[in-house]
């Protein structure tokens, strides 16, 4: 009796959990295709190309189905106007030269594969009945074989593995075809037909109608990747030495923080658009044998420098940290270092992107560069001797990075002039930093507020005094400077 009731007891609980899912059922179905829209919207807004890409595929696809559904054309191709259609599933890319490479790859190998397969169908015919299908086989073997071998050649590879692909399935399917069909060219010729069919429908309306050119993408990348490192070293000068409240730290910061992190994944994004844009025509300033192997050398050292800064985040929050006591020692050089670097790694973002040359970074440059020196003979000087290792480590650590990424910063300012010479950067307006005053007189002097009283005006034409009262750290004591009212 217990028992029964402990069942039915169970059978009630089973059978209210079940009516509270169907109730909430219409909740959680209208929660998905919320978060889906949400979704959709997103990846729409976030690259609007993906949106009329779309469009242009499906546009693609309608008019190379005319070839099926329109009687006079299907008269013509028949059942074969269907590999149009294929051929425009398979080929059609998100950029220009990615449709264009499989294009070339999909008509170039259909057109060899066929002709070889007709030729070696001729061949085998001329043996006889009995040795017909073996020679055939041999030759699929053959082909097969050597094909799928050369896909591991590295340049093979990357331009040309789904030509080869397909040179393997054309050749098999004609010749495997021919044994059973004579009519083997008028096969041939109808396959070759429509895939060329569907490969220009592909190729003209990624060209004509909104092109996504990969070659600008990577161009642009490479760019946006030096600006990223850039806002890193600006943020890491604030976060390190504390020069910044808690209270100014927005949530921009944090971001900037973790924008280098894409650069160091980067790789194969920057290959892959390399390798399409080597199939593009001529476009914008773009010619067709445009050094993109440049390119690919300035993200390699972006990368590498984008190593070093991940050092330099994971220092942030080690647990041996250096003592306020070195870090106000090495602050003012190690400053000078990611903040001069910083400038030039925007100004070579800025000459890649806009493609003009300028001379500016060459002058962050040299500032970084000198920082480093006069960084170097700091800590070659006694101060140290007395120091814990464990406190001189943290600090020691810091310098080698910060001197590795102006180090880099130099070699891709050469990278980048490289690939203005190879490519012939426009010489825009010419650029200067703003210079420090060279005049002796105070700045600071012309922005104080004006005091009551006779005015007092103080030339002075010595450079060694001037320096002496220079802003910000006197090196002689305003007592000792006497000044006489009138």
């Amino acid at each position: 009796m217990e028992l029964e009731t402990l069942n039915q007891g169970q059978k009630a609980v089973l059978l209210a959990r079940g009516w509270e899912r169907l109730k909430a059922l219409p909740i959680v179905l209208l929660t998905k295709m919320f978060d889906i829209c949400k979704m959709t919207t997103k990846t729409g807004q976030d690259d609007p190309r993906r949106v009329v890409h779309s469009l242009k595929v499906g546009l693609a696809i309608v008019l190379v189905s005319l070839f099926y559904l329109y009687q006079p054309l299907y008269e013509n191709f028949g059942l074969y106007a269907m590999w149009a259609v294929m051929t425009v599933v398979v080929v059609f890319e998100f950029s220009v030269g990615a449709t264009l490479g499989k294009g070339l790859n999909r008509g170039l190998a259909t057109l060899v594969a066929g002709a070889l397969a007709v030729g070696a169908h001729y061949l085998a015919s001329l043996s006889g009945q009995t040795i017909e299908p073996i020679l055939i086989g041999f030759f699929v073997f053959v082909q097969a074989a050597i094909t799928t071998f050369m896909r591991f050649f590295p340049k093979m590879k990357a331009r040309y593995d789904y030509g080869l692909i397909i040179f393997t399935l054309t050749f098999s399917l004609i010749s495997v075809s021919s044994f059973r069909d004579e009519e083997v060219i008028d096969m041939a010729n109808k396959r070759l037909s429509t895939i060329f069919i569907g490969g220009s429908a592909s190729v003209m309306i990624s060209i004509f109608i909104c092109p996504v050119w990969a070659g600008e993408d990577l161009h642009n990348l490479i760019a946006v990747n030096l600006e990223k490192l850039a806002n890193f070293l600006q943020v890491f000068e604030c976060e390190y030495f504390k020069t910044s409240s808690e209270d100014s730290r927005d949530k921009t910061q944090k971001s900037m923080m973790e924008e280098y992190k894409s650069v160091l994944n980067s790789k194969s994004t920057e290959d892959s658009l390399a390798n399409f844009a080597r199939w593009e025509p001529r476009h914008g300033r773009f010619q067709f044998r445009h050094p993109w192997h440049q390119y690919l050398k300035i993200g390699t050292l972006a990368r590498q420098c984008a190593y070093r800064i991940e050092a330099l985040n994971c220092h942030l929050n080690a647990d041996i940290q250096a003592s306020p006591e070195f870090r106000d020692i090495i602050q003012e050089a190690c400053s000078e270092m990611c903040l001069e670097s910083a400038k030039a790694l925007k100004e070579l973002a800025l000459v890649v992107k806009t493609m003009t040359k300028s001379s500016i970074a060459e002058t962050h440059i040299d500032t970084s560069r000198s920082a480093t020196k006069s960084l170097k003979e700091l800590l070659h000087s006694n101060l140290w001797n007395e120091a814990a290792l464990l406190a001189v480590i943290p600090v020691a650590t810091v310098v080698s990075l910060l001197t590795d990424i102006v180090n880099y910063t130099e070699q891709i300012a050469d990278a980048v002039n490289e690939l203005a010479s190879l490519t012939h950067f426009d010489v825009g307006e010419t650029r200067t930093p703003p210079l420090k005053p060279e005049s002796p007189k105070c700045e600071c002097a012309e922005q104080a507020p004006k005091a009551d009283g006779p005015h007092v005006i103080i030339s002075v034409s010595d450079l060694a005094l001037a320096n002496s009262v220079g802003c910000g750290k006197p090196k002689v004591p305003p007592s000792t400077i006497s000044l006489k009212d009138y």
